[in-house]
């Protein structure tokens, strides 16, 4: 016998998952990490027993419920299932999945449409900090075709601005816990939370050009196995505590940029090399290069951050565009505002199934 769960599959962003509503899957903790690892097929690194896409950008949860926040519309929690690990992750947001919420809460009857646009303001579970989503409802539905295209995603898309509120040090409780840089295993970092904590690195210090593609970098092993020392050895002084079995920090090598952007990025997600950024781990990379002295500034170049109004992220299939609303105070950079653009589609709505043995649904 088996256990149905109501679930919906969306892309949101350059990513793509299963969102559920929080009282469709189990109140314990423990329970609902088992059930959500039988739904996507993990342990496995092809998936193939569940819903699972075989990577850790498909391998993604939403879980959405009533607003606990006074400044939210929703609740949103975000779960990474880890491919060929039985286990869940709840150390981290994520800005893609975040893309899809705002157009489920309104399906989902959570929030009331507006005729035009309507504002979605999203609790986000992790971080402890509220998103605001705008996403297009002509006539009082939502809206998913329209002209705007995101690199990483075929097509084009009705746009989702997102704003970020008060997301700096929202992981590590400081936007710069480590200082604008420190120098770890030998290596010289700039560690960031804006969102997503993230360590940044010169690629040039790994004896690489910042150009590779995802795959060169996967297939080099000793450059992983440096990477990886430096994260665990960072992750407690960035008040993560033990990373070995968490999916933050996420370490980024940067570049000086090759096609006209700010910088340019490769990403550890931190075992695999992101085939894009995400968009947290943008909007952290994109606050170190206008932090005067760190490691991306020192890279990207920027004179003047106070005059920055947005940036392009390089990365390795296209750009991410970050709006900056900045200012800074005698070296001191104070995030006003983040905000960017992302797309989401419903792909499917249905039921996912589960053993009765994991879970008999009551």
């Amino acid at each position: 016998m088996q256990t149905a769960i109501p679930c919906v599959i969306m892309r949101g962003g350059t990513s793509k998952g299963l969102y559920f509503h929080s009282n469709d899957l189990p109140a314990d903790e423990a329970l609902r990490s088992r059930v959500l690892v039988a739904a996507m097929g993990s342990p496995d690194l092809r998936q193939i027993d569940g819903l699972g896409g075989a990577h850790p950008l498909t391998s993604k949860i939403g879980v959405v419920s009533p607003p606990t926040h006074p400044d939210g519309d929703v609740d949103y929690l975000f779960l990474q299932v880890v491919v060929d690990e039985g286990r869940v992750d709840t150390s981290q947001n994520c800005g893609n999945i975040l893309a899809g919420i705002g157009p489920f809460a309104i399906e989902e009857g959570l929030i009331e449409a507006q005729d035009g646009t309507t504002d979605v303001h999203i609790h986000m579970v992790n971080s402890k900090s509220i998103a605001v989503a705008q996403v297009q409802t002509p006539g009082g539905k939502v809206e998913y075709d329209g002209d705007a295209r995101i690199d990483g995603v075929p097509g084009t898309h009705a746009p989702i601005p997102i704003n970020f509120l008060d997301v700096a040090g929202s992981s590590c409780g400081l936007l710069l816990p480590l200082g604008v840089k420190a120098n770890i295993q030998g290596v010289d970092v700039t560690c960031v939370d804006n969102g997503m904590p993230v360590v940044v690195l010169r690629a040039s210090d790994f004896g690489k050009t910042g150009y590779e593609s995802p795959e060169e970098l996967e297939a080099d092993s000793n450059l992983k196995v440096q990477v990886e020392k430096i994260r665990l050895e960072v992750g407690p002084k960035m008040k993560l505590g033990d990373v070995a079995k968490k999916t933050v920090p996420k370490m980024c090598l940067v570049a000086r940029p090759q096609h006209g952007g700010a910088i340019s990025t490769r990403n550890f997600i931190p075992h695999r090399v992101h085939e894009a950024i995400g968009v947290f781990g943008a909007v952290s990379v994109a606050t170190a290069c206008i932090t005067p002295g760190s490691i991306a500034a020192e890279v990207a170049g920027i004179e003047e951050p106070s005059a920055v109004k947005s940036l392009d992220i390089e990365h390795p299939t296209g750009f991410f565009t970050i709006a900056m609303d900045v200012s800074v105070d005698n070296g001191k950079v104070n995030v006003k505002r983040s905000a960017l653009l992302r797309t989401a589609r419903k792909i499917m709505r249905g039921e996912v199934y589960v053993p009765e043995t994991i879970w008999d649904g009551k």
